[in-house]
């Protein structure tokens, strides 16, 4: 966003927490290509430990699968595959990623994707007392209890942080 909204956007991503009754808060920031949680972190000041991504990925059949990581951590893919237990897991092409969110790269929510996927989300999110998370549009986040997504969403928890 060159210009600061003032309102937050509505979005799948909200309609979806909306219509679950779960309760979050919005955070709008002027968005940078490749700048990632560190430029939302910044913007927001919070740690970037709390600010999640959600990393869209497949596996060696191309399905496709959602990984919810700290944003100061990589993902281990060889942990992963062999946690989920799958030969191999690879991020999704950014075109591929939209195409199974309905999200543009850079503003890719966990909540109200296009097609359902698996989900899998670092066990040590939920010892956070409150986390950011994309909600569906570049450069807003939505704060949101880490166990109210854990009773949205019901992933599987997994632990391949790098």
């Amino acid at each position: 966003m060159s210009k600061r909204e003032t309102h937050p956007p509505e979005t799948p991503a909200t309609r979806f927490l909306r219509q679950r009754g779960i309760a979050f808060s919005s955070h709008l920031y002027d968005y940078e290509e490749h700048g990632g949680t560190a430029v939302s972190s910044r913007e927001l000041n919070v740690s970037e430990h709390a600010v999640i991504k959600t990393l869209v990925m497949e596996d060696e059949k191309a399905q496709p699968l959602i990984v919810l990581m700290h944003g100061d951590c990589k993902v281990s893919t060889k942990e992963l595959a062999r946690q989920i237990p799958c030969k191999h897991v690879e991020p999704c092409k950014p075109e591929t990623a939209n195409r199974h969110t309905g999200y543009l790269v850079g503003g890719t929510s966990p909540f109200g994707t296009r097609k359902q996927m698996p989900l899998y989300m670092e066990r040590t999110i939920l010892d956070l007392p409150l986390i950011y998370i994309n909600g569906g549009r570049r450069g807003f986040l939505v704060g949101i209890h880490p166990h109210d997504l854990l009773r949205a969403l019901q992933p599987k928890l997994i632990q391949a942080a790098n």
